[in-house]
């Protein structure tokens, strides 16, 4: 199959596309190689990607009208992973209009591509902040969610709003992942295990927020890019016992699915740190920092929704996955 990965540059963007080349997929890579963090290290995933056969990468913003219409009418994908995007809670509070660029705008480019153009099926990232101020856990899709808490949450809660309007209205079928806290090699600067190892490894202070009461549900990469490709195999149909009396928010009477992607194992930020002191083999000096504003207190996803739609549990432990990191790290940045 042709394979558009919006995104393909990013930590889950460069996974997926790997994971797909590996299977014999023809991919499509697209990205505008922004600079919110490290361009170097974006650079460094797209090479890996350009090495192998199959991959073609075109340099564009989703966000672009134009340049998005054109790629879809030239390429004529037979479906598309959605992963571009600008992420980041705390940066929402700055630069809150990127966000709607690149979240709303390039979404809306993103599924005007796919109705015009007759995409078997559309996969796109969602996250677990989507649940806000909910506290009622394992978070579930069949949750209501509508307090987000921070303007990052609202983009991706309102990507789901528009693939909803979408695969209604035109047939188009849709399915929304929601990510718990992806971590993993070639990951993103800006993220809690990069920045610690950075730090401890500089003998900085590291910034413990919530005064490390947090707990999350740490999902490795390599399981949500298995989850990725998985949901995208399986087409997104309707729910034949929707019923609009009591609807459910993760399903529809179109073709329209939400599933969660997590470990469905929380972890302690704390015990999180020490998993990473243990693989450096030393002790990080913590700087304890209270809650910051849009951070949800902790994250716990029911996946039982996902294993049962495509056979796939993400079930890396924290120990496997952070010791995976280091080693990564250690070796790009010869350290």
């Amino acid at each position: 199959m042709k394979i558009l990965v919006t995104g393909a540059a990013g930590f889950i963007g460069y996974h997926v596309s790997r994971l797909l080349l590996e299977r014999g997929e023809e991919v499509v890579g697209v990205d505008n190689l922004n600079d919110y963090y490290d361009v170097s290290l974006k650079e460094a995933r797209l090479a890996r990607l350009v090495a192998g056969k199959g991959f073609r990468f075109v340099r564009l913003d989703v966000a672009d009208r134009e340049g998005m219409a054109e790629l879809f009418r030239r390429e004529r994908f037979q479906r598309v992973i959605h992963l571009a995007a600008q992420a980041g809670v705390r940066h929402s509070l700055k630069d809150p209009h990127a966000y709607i660029d690149a979240n709303v705008v390039g979404f809306m480019n993103v599924l005007e591509g796919c109705r015009h153009h007759e995409v078997e099926h559309l996969v796109y990232a969602s996250t677990s902040s989507v649940y806000g101020a909910n506290t009622r856990m394992p978070f579930s899709e069949h949750q209501g969610t509508n307090h987000p808490l921070a303007i990052y949450a609202a983009t991706k809660k309102a990507n789901e709003l528009m693939a909803h309007s979408y695969s209604h209205l035109f047939g188009l079928p849709t399915t929304g992942l929601r990510f718990f806290t992806v971590y993993g090699p070639w990951g993103r600067p800006d993220m809690a295990l990069f920045l610690f190892t950075c730090k401890i490894l500089a003998g900085e202070p590291i910034e413990v927020f919530n005064y490390g009461r947090h707990k999350r549900d740490f999902t490795y990469v390599d399981d949500i890019a298995e989850g990725v490709v998985r949901a995208c195999d399986k087409i997104a149909e309707p729910n034949p016992n929707w019923n609009s009396d009591d609807p459910d928010p993760a399903s529809s009477s179109a073709p329209y699915r939400i599933y969660n992607i997590g470990n469905n194992r929380p972890v302690d930020l704390l015990r999180y740190i020490e998993v990473l002191e243990e693989c450096l083999g030393r002790k990080a000096e913590r700087k304890l920092l209270p809650l910051q504003p849009g951070d949800v207190p902790d994250t716990y996803a029911d996946s039982s929704a996902l294993v049962e739609a495509v056979g796939y549990k993400p079930d890396t432990p924290v120990e496997v996955g952070v010791a995976r990191f280091v080693e990564w790290y250690r070796e790009y940045y010869k350290v």
